[in-house]
């Protein structure tokens, strides 16, 4: 997953967790980095449009932000489910942050079928 994609995604959760904007040291916190190199992805990504940032204020995923960090987030919790659910890790939901931006959307797609079918949503060890 590329870095940029981990600060969406990372947002992402941040938003439904709290009411945005969200501070850049709750991200950082969120995926081990400094609050500056937060504050700078904020930048990269506000030029980018896929958030809004206001200094010392946070961070706002816009539309086309959403939209991507929508879809990398259906990745991430089919990521989740399999760590957790099959692999049995500690860390799932880390694993799972590191890696949902490498995976094509239709992978993730069959990978959450195929834990679906098999009865093995994560809830049940």
């Amino acid at each position: 997953m590329s870095s940029a994609e981990q600060y969406l995604l990372a947002l992402y959760i941040c938003e439904y967790q709290d009411d945005p904007p969200i501070q850049t040291g709750t991200i950082a916190g969120r995926l081990d980095r400094t609050p500056a190199s937060a504050t700078e992805m904020m930048k990269d990504l506000a030029t980018d449009g896929l958030v809004e940032y206001e200094p010392y204020a946070g961070a706002t995923l816009t539309a086309e932000g959403r939209e991507r960090a929508a879809e990398l987030h259906e990745t991430y919790v089919a990521l989740s489910w399999f760590f957790r659910g099959v692999l049995d890790l500690d860390d799932y939901e880390r694993q799972a942050l590191e890696i949902a931006g490498t995976l094509n959307i239709a992978v993730a797609e069959r990978l959450a079928d195929s834990l679906l079918a098999a009865g093995d949503n994560g809830t049940e060890r």
